[in-house]
């Protein structure tokens, strides 16, 4: 086309809108926005749900899939399911919690406070006279089990005021040897508590504890980009209508459509976590919606950690059941033994002559296995651990609030933002289609 014919083809567009002579006209002119508006509003409503839901892979196996899925392009690989040779569906955030369980470690937890802090936080000694709490009315039982056990011979034998004394030994030295236990906890407890390892492995096996996480801290602004979406659709559907007038062709509103519901859920997700620090443009300050808040969404995140992810029950499991639990185990029982000798006192001598160096070692390992096993129990007393999460919470919502604001957002951002597109993505097809949609009803409405 030469250029004098695009200039005649330009002046031919209806500017003005004179062209639009009938109410039907008009009518079709102004649904644009107002269907715009609701594509954009069930963009952004449909598009939390693909964020959230379902909690768990759905779908199907495609045979010889999973091998084909590592030759595609990276992008695709990222599709929940893809690489497991599935065709299905599962929400973003409880895809990818194990992810996010890493993240929250490395951007946040980790900055938040050191094992060791966490352990001091728990305040040892209310641990240790908890344990002898509940230690000691087992101590008789404990004793007689122990030395019948190991030397049943020598405790037959034994008169029972004897017997009464070495229990009455052992349970006045008791507060001596649990200290010297969750002191030796507390000296070793970065070698043996890896925060990473077990933040990552508890969110892996409860991703709905993930969506619990966004939408305790953030309902508020996921309402809120719902609402964005009616509302930049009914804008964006404005430039629309006209451009639709004026070059309208049968493909305008579909694409047309993409770019209102790509832009849809980009500026919902802009609003939301951006900018990290309060910016002005054109004289008005912006600052993510999400970062107002930091210090209200601090004192929930800090709830949801210390009440389900790094409790003093699951502290508890972690050193006595998780992977370093052999060496927790092993360095209790070393740390026991000069303890076990101390609550022997001075029979000791007398009592490795009498029942042989060999028997009263046995004796000794077989008391420290015993205490092992219930040290680590008020750990998992349910109420116990319940009472001392508070001062957890408290470290961690007095260290959030002091995160810098990029790092606050990338706690919770950085899981998902790698697979934004899906969302934009998703946004861009629904728009094409109510594109077509619109399209369809025009032409049935005889408008042309």
């Amino acid at each position: 086309m030469s250029l004098e014919g695009f200039w005649d083809w330009l002046s031919q567009r209806d500017w003005l809108l004179s062209h639009l002579n009938t109410p039907m006209e008009w009518f079709a002119f102004a649904s644009i926005p107002l269907f715009t508006a609701v594509i954009g509003w069930l963009i952004n409503w449909t598009g939390l749900i693909m964020l959230f839901y379902p909690v768990n892979f759905h779908g199907f196996k495609v045979p010889g899939m999973q091998d084909i899925a590592r030759l595609l392009p990276h992008k695709i690989q990222e599709v929940p399911g893809i690489l497991q040779g599935g065709l299905g569906w599962q929400g973003i955030v409880p895809a990818r919690a194990a992810k996010m369980g890493s993240i929250a470690v490395d951007k946040a937890i980790a900055k938040l406070g050191t094992p060791a802090e966490f352990y001091q936080q728990l305040e040892p000694e209310k641990i240790a006279e908890h344990i002898v709490t509940m230690f000691e009315p087992d101590i008789p039982l404990i004793v007689e089990q122990v030395m019948l056990a190991n030397n049943p011979a020598f405790w037959r034998d034994l008169p029972a005021a004897g017997k009464r004394a070495i229990i009455a030994r052992v349970q006045s030295q008791l507060p001596s040897v649990v200290n010297s236990i969750t002191d030796e906890i507390g000296v070793h407890i970065d070698q043996l508590l890896d925060p990473k390892i077990m933040v990552i492995d508890h969110f892996r096996k409860n991703p709905g504890l993930v969506i619990k996480v966004f939408k305790d801290i953030g309902q508020r602004e996921l309402n809120l980009m719902v609402a964005f979406g009616f509302l930049f659709g009914f804008i964006l559907g404005i430039p629309v209508a006209f451009i639709d007038h004026w070059f309208h062709t049968w493909w305008m509103l579909p694409v047309l459509g993409i770019g209102v519901g790509w832009i849809t859920n980009a500026l919902g997700m802009w609003l939301i976590f951006e900018p990290t620090e309060p910016t002005r443009y054109f004289g008005i300050k912006f600052h993510g919606l999400f970062l107002r808040r930091q210090d209200q969404a601090a004192e929930v995140y800090a709830t949801i950690i210390a009440d389900d992810v790094i409790t003093l029950e699951r502290i508890g499991d972690f050193l006595m059941d998780g992977p370093r639990g052999d060496r927790t185990r092993q360095m209790l029982a070393t740390a026991m033994m000069p303890a076990i000798d101390r609550a022997a006192g001075p029979v000791r001598g007398a009592a490795r002559i009498a029942i042989g160096v060999r028997a009263y070692d046995s004796i000794k390992a077989g008391f420290a296995a015993e205490a092992v096993g219930r040290t680590i129990t008020p750990f998992k007393d349910p109420e116990f651990s319940r009472q001392q999460s508070g001062k957890i919470r408290t470290l961690i919502a007095a260290r959030t609030k002091e995160l810098p604001s990029r790092d606050f957002v990338e706690m919770m951002r950085s899981a998902i933002k790698e697979d934004e597109w899906m969302l934009y993505a998703h946004g861009a097809i629904m728009g094409a289609a109510g594109g077509f949609i619109h399209y369809g009803i025009f032409k049935a409405m005889g408008v042309s």
